[in-house]
């Protein structure tokens, strides 16, 4: 048998719903603990309008489904993806925190990512899902090893679905600026697509970074691109280009 455990919060709207800590509470942790402690597996379904932190419970926890607020349909929904009729395919549009005072986002910048007390380290990362089958990527590849200022640049990857099942999968893009004259984000997320794919079947999946892409806010707090290095990344992959 297996334990499906609803925790989180009631529907609010706007000042009703202010709270001063993300962390559950204390009986819902309780809760959670103490039915992990039969030892039958726990799906985690959480109803919640922000992240409320789970990390006490996280690590016995054997599968989490993020449900949000899901409205008044979202029952119907949250038994398709339960029972296997629906193959979920979401990824999370936040940083999910591990703890009270660490919000430090996706897009944070190389200084604030330095020492053993400032390291990124959410719950769940920006853009993170999993799916009832499993997705390999291959074949990054860019059009040019160099480019001029005004060019876009083409970037290709292929998507295979290695799992037994049909599934969907958001490919998502991130671009590093590695230097640049104002501290540059760890990475951005500069294109996304959603591809869906039989078991076995592969496609490759084309995105366009435009000159736009390339820029970032300088010191006269205006849009600016300046020549250097800058790292494409899919996945676990990535790739170096120059713009010049």
């Amino acid at each position: 048998s297996v334990v499906v455990l609803c925790l989180g919060e009631e529907a609010y709207c706007e000042t009703p719903g202010n709270i001063t800590d993300l962390t559950l509470p204390r009986a819902q942790i309780n809760l959670a603990q103490a039915l992990q402690k039969t030892g039958k597996p726990i799906v985690l379904v959480l109803a919640e309008g922000r992240p409320r932190l789970i990390r006490e419970i996280e690590e016995k926890t054997n599968a989490i489904l993020a449900a949000f607020l899901p409205g008044m349909e979202g029952g119907a929904a949250l038994a398709d993806i339960l029972s296997g009729d629906a193959n979920p395919s979401g990824k999370l549009p936040i940083t999910y925190p591990k703890y009270a005072n660490d919000l430090t986002l996706y897009d944070h910048k190389f200084s604030e990512h330095t020492g053993e007390f400032q390291a990124y380290d959410p719950q769940f990362p920006f853009g993170y899902g999993l799916s009832y089958t499993t997705f390999a990527y291959s074949d990054l590849k860019l059009q040019k090893s160099t480019i001029k200022k005004g060019d876009a640049q083409l970037v290709e990857v292929t998507v295979k679905n290695t799992g037994k099942r049909p599934g969907q999968e958001v490919v998502q893009l991130y671009l590093t600026d590695l230097v640049a004259s104002v501290t540059p984000a760890m990475k951005r997320l500069k294109g996304f697509q959603k591809i869906a794919l039989a078991p076995g079947e592969s496609k490759k999946v084309a995105f366009t970074l435009r000159p736009e892409d390339f820029s970032f806010i300088g010191r006269e707090h205006k849009p600016v691109i300046e020549p250097g290095e800058f790292k494409v990344a899919i996945a676990d992959l990535a790739q170096t280009f120059v713009l010049e």
